[in-house]
């Protein structure tokens, strides 16, 4: 899910300089809450569990300004 998120983010251009950056990091303390992802600097913490999942996040989240409530840890 790491690489399709980085592709996405690329092909939607949110990233670069002062945009949207993905970056790979451990289970970031929520191990037993499957894979997790943060929004900065908003700290909104997500899981997720397929590509729909990521890219209702980015297309909310990231692109829109909202939160994706059902996905929030």
């Amino acid at each position: 899910m790491f690489a399709y998120a980085k592709d996405k983010i690329g092909s939607l251009k949110l990233n670069g300089p002062g945009a949207v950056r993905i970056n790979r990091a451990g289970c970031l303390g929520r191990c037993d809450q499957g894979p997790v992802m943060v929004v900065y600097p908003q700290e909104t913490w997500y899981s997720f569990i397929d590509k729909e999942d990521v890219d209702e996040i980015i297309n909310e989240h990231l692109v829109n300004g909202r939160v994706v409530e059902r996905l929030k840890l």
